[in-house]
This record gives structure tokens, sequence and C-alpha cells, in this order.
């Protein structure tokens, strides 16, 4: 019924076009500034860090996937982060996103990873259910900083 493959340059619109439709759902589609290039080069390019699997349903794309690689200084390991995570809201609830998380554990546990780790929108409570029926365990002690923009900028000039 499902199938998850490997993501390859062919898929960078079908990647974008899931960006897109995950940045609307998560009230930010307005920030996407990706194209159809800077997916291609950004997820398949000879710089890349990350990496990124298609779940296809009866051969039709209905999510995907897109992680990179962590490091944990106390365990002296690698770590898999997931970036993002998107199935189509005809899939939710199917079983497609959890064959997708059962797939990065996989690609977790074959890498040696320490942990298999993602963010989730305190309001995104389908998804929060989800996580909380595989056995996943929020992080509350961790408050997620982040510098972007004109901060980032202003920042790195001193």
């Amino acid at each position: 019924m499902f199938n998850i493959r490997k993501a390859t340059t062919d898929d960078a619109a079908t990647i974008l076009r899931f960006i897109t439709e995950l940045a609307v759902y998560e009230k930010a589609g307005h920030e996407v500034d990706a194209t159809v290039e800077t997916v291609g080069s950004s997820l398949f390019g000879p710089s890349s860090v990350c990496e990124a699997a298609i779940c296809e349903r009866d051969g039709q794309p209905v999510g995907f996937a897109v992680w990179f690689y962590s490091y944990s200084t106390w365990k002296a390991r690698n770590g898999l982060y997931l970036e993002d995570l998107y199935i189509t809201p005809e899939q939710r609830g199917s079983g497609a996103g959890r064959l997708m998380l059962r797939y990065l554990a996989r690609v977790a546990v074959e890498k040696g990873c320490a942990r298999f780790e993602w963010s989730v929108l305190d309001w995104n409570e389908p998804a929060i259910r989800a996580y909380d029926a595989i056995g996943a365990a929020p992080q509350t002690e961790w408050i997620r900083y982040r510098l972007d923009g004109k901060a980032l900028s202003d920042f790195a000039a001193g």
C-alpha cells in the first residue's frame, strides 16, 4: 500500500509543494522562500548535509521527510534530527506518518545514532498524540532558541 523511498533531485518540485503545504498548515506560508532550484541544490547538491524520503501510496507521493545528523557530546555519537515530516491531509490517519517515523528510526539505528529527535508546535495536538502513541517523550526542560534574519546578521557583524 505505502512505499517509502529515498528522495532524488527529480522530487524537488514535489518536496517544494509539500513544504509549502506544511508551512500553510503551520500558519507560516508567507515565510517560504524556497524554490525548486534551492530545494534541489540544498537537499541533493554536493554540499548537502540533509537527506530526504518520499512516502508514496499506489505510486503517488503523499508525504515527505527531511532530516540531518546532529551530534551528542555526552554520547559521543550522532543523532538523527527530523527537520520536517509532512503527510497530505487526505492521508493523515492512514498510518503513513507512523511508517515514516519507523523508517527514520531504522535509519537512526542503522547509522548508530544515539537518539532520534524532532520538534512539534505546541498547538499541533494530532501530531503530539501520534508521537505519544509511539513512545516518544517530550523534552520540556530544554528551550529552543533561534537567531535568523536581521538578528542573525547583526549579531554576526558584531
